[in-house]
């Protein structure tokens, strides 16, 4: 995690000062259970909570972690050490997965609910600009070769829908991480009891881990990266739009360039999708880390810690890189700048082209057999593309279209406004929210 790729929010979140008073938040709650079972002495995390909280500090863990190589035992020293006595009663009957794995869900999950609110800025940026642009016309591409008409609005609400069902997966994920435990070495409560583990875990917002090992199933880990990493993709899909519209060739939309910006060091007149393509670059990064979340699904038995150095990066890098991501992305959909007459000017490129199909399918309803048809069509097409000039006056001038189509009937086939006639329907569909969105 590099601060150019984080927003201060979730660096704040993962930093080690957080991470040991999130571990220590966890160990009060356990140790209040206990209290509430008898087990410990009435008012001991409250006495611990009064000297420890807010005075944990992660140099000393760190440097006590040097000679214990182990950073929970450190962990532990460090509180005994500002609260004396009354630490004895912590980690009774716990083993340090207990600490870090419930640890790790509140962290996950906070982090979880930053991107969220990503989220749903990217939502909001791509509603009103599919709005915006519900019916402003562009040509469609398929293979990157000038297909049939579209609306800008139709493109920006595909993203839409799209996002809300990464929004759906996250929030799935994010409840599936909630789960915590308190069951000791191998998950067999074998020093606690599930009574204190419940109380103490719903004290935190969490839920019990319902047959745990040493450690929470990772398979929920895994669902988390991998939500991101959908994430991800549909971002880059965004940003690879992007810089296609912004080519020199293309011209029909471009990332905003402030006063003062430079687009090339060498080149003055250079504006450059810089904002989509760190997007790409990064997307790439984000679904790296789910395969990495995969392979730690199946440890060895009750636990190993392979999945332990994976997660240690894994987790601040990946969640702040899609919060990042997120908001990046925001920005750029709000101040994409919307060049619409080269979106006309590209409709003409062809003299026509985009119409083809509709004349076949008006062939086709004189009688005419599709494939007879289809080759009339393509005669003219390819023609008018090889030769230049324009499509629609090459069919009018073949005898076997004319034999079949009136003027009136051929002229139909070229109508743009009745191609894109149900535009607005799309638009409106894919913003109603309903649950097929």
């Amino acid at each position: 995690m590099i601060d150019r790729y984080s927003r201060p929010e979730l660096r704040k979140l993962w930093s080690d000062q957080h991470r040991f008073d999130t571990w220590l938040e966890v160990e009060l709650a356990a140790c209040r259970a206990m209290e509430q079972a008898g087990a410990v002495p009435h008012g001991t995390a409250d006495r611990v909570h009064a000297r420890a909280a807010g005075r944990l500090d992660p140099t000393r863990i760190l440097q006590i972690e040097e000679q214990t190589r182990h950073d929970v035992i450190a962990f532990l020293t460090h509180v005994e050490e500002l609260a004396g006595e009354d630490a004895r009663w912590l980690h009774l009957g716990m083993t340090s997965s207990d600490v870090l794995d419930t640890s790790l869900a509140l962290l996950l999950g906070a982090a979880c609910d930053e991107i969220l609110g990503g989220v749903d800025l990217l939502l909001a940026a791509l509603r009103r600009r599919a709005t915006e642009h519900r019916t402003t016309p562009m040509i469609g591409r398929s293979h990157g070769i000038h297909a049939e008409p579209v609306t800008l609005g139709i493109v920006f609400a595909g993203f839409y829908t799209e996002m809300r069902r990464n929004r759906r997966r996250l929030a799935a994920a994010r409840a599936s991480i909630r789960h915590g435990k308190l069951a000791g070495a191998v998950g067999t409560y074998g020093n606690l009891a599930p009574e204190i583990e419940a109380a103490a875990l719903n004290a935190l917002g969490l839920r019990p881990e319902p047959v745990a090992t040493q450690v929470v199933p990772r398979d929920r880990h895994a669902e988390v990266f991998n939500a991101l990493a959908l994430l991800g993709s549909s971002v880059e899909r965004i940003a690879i739009q992007v810089r296609h519209w912004q080519r020199t060739e293309v011209s029909e939309a471009e990332e905003s360039f402030g006063r003062g910006q430079k687009g090339s060091s060498a080149m003055p007149h250079k504006k450059n999708p810089i904002l989509s393509e760190n997007l790409s670059g990064l997307a790439r990064l984000l679904r790296s880390w789910a395969g990495a979340a995969l392979e730690n699904v199946p440890l060895w038995h009750e636990r190993d810690i392979s999945h332990s150095s994976v997660e240690r990066v894994i987790a601040p890098d990946a969640t702040a890189l899609a919060d990042f991501m997120l908001r990046r992305a925001a920005g750029l959909v709000d101040g994409l700048v919307v060049h619409t007459h080269k979106m006309k000017a590209n409709l003409e490129l062809t003299g026509g082209l985009i119409f083809s199909e509709a004349v076949l399918l008006a062939l086709v309803k004189t009688g005419l057999p599709r494939q007879k048809a289809y080759e009339l069509v393509q005669r003219s097409a390819l023609r008018a593309r090889d030769e230049g000039g324009s499509f629609r006056a090459l069919l009018g001038n073949d005898p076997d279209v004319a034999a079949r189509l009136s003027t009136s009937a051929l002229d139909g086939c070229f109508d743009l406004a009745h191609h894109l006639r149900h535009a607005g329907t799309i638009v409106d569909r894919a913003l109603s929210d309903g649950e097929d969105a």
